[in-house]
């Protein structure tokens, strides 16, 4: 395997820690502060609609769709000049968002491995949302977080495997990625030329379209045991 570090790229949502309650607290959260702040808001939007509209803006704002917090803050800013406030408000009903959706809860099994794993791998996490790792309990576990956001496209275009590899000045031979979704991670990384572990917590089948992931784990103490017999074999 030679003497080089390697590298792992790990997807942060439904990975590493649930997301949809997440989301859900802090779409919650952020629909509070309407109420208390810009009440006329709240008084003809739900949270559903809210949603719809921000999807909506999604379709008519291509350029915004890998930054969800650009997008966020647009659809908030829009709402607050449609009823009379200030647009700078929509500013602090982001953060409000954001500082709920970065309190995660990990999975158990992910700390642990993650600290062993950090001894002989580059650690990066990649993603398409915006959790902020350093706000998390696994922000001192990577040794680089990337975002969509940061890079300028959402998996699963390339750039954002790419940018990791850079980082760890290794190529796909020497990687692997990690992450839930069978096209946004698995099939992203696969045609990169990257290793490919399928994090199937939940009992989902696999597309029967894609050629499969060369593992399938339901946690990361799997993970590190397919990692490290991969290591022994010389192949990881």
């Amino acid at each position: 395997m030679g003497g080089e570090r390697r590298l792992l790229t790990v997807d942060l949502d439904e990975t590493v820690w649930p997301c949809m309650p997440v989301i859900r607290r802090a779409e919650a959260r952020l629909y509070a502060w309407l109420a208390d702040r810009a009440p006329r808001v709240a008084e003809r939007r739900d949270i559903e609609s809210l949603k719809a509209e921000r999807m909506a803006l999604g379709y008519a704002r291509p350029d915004l769709v890998h930054d969800v917090t650009a997008l966020r803050l647009e659809a908030l800013g829009q709402l607050m000049d449609a009823y009379g406030y200030p647009r700078g408000w929509a500013d602090e009903a982001m953060e409000v968002f954001l500082g709920e959706r970065s309190r995660v809860e990990p999975f158990e099994d992910v700390a642990p491995v993650l600290g062993r794993l950090g001894q002989d791998y580059c650690l990066v996490s990649v993603t398409n949302g915006n959790a902020d790792l350093a706000r998390t309990p696994l922000a001192g576990y990577f040794d680089l977080a990337l975002t969509a956001a940061q890079v300028g496209a959402s998996k699963p275009a390339p750039d954002i495997f790419e940018a990791a590899m850079r980082h760890a000045g290794v190529g796909p031979e020497r990687s692997v990625h990690v992450g839930d979704d069978p096209y946004l991670d698995v099939e992203a990384a696969r045609v990169l030329g990257m290793g490919t572990v399928w994090v199937n917590r939940g009992g989902a089948l696999w597309p029967g379209n894609l050629a499969p992931a060369d593992a399938t784990v339901t946690d990361f103490v799997q993970l590190g045991r397919w990692l490290a017999g991969m290591s022994r074999q010389g192949a990881a």
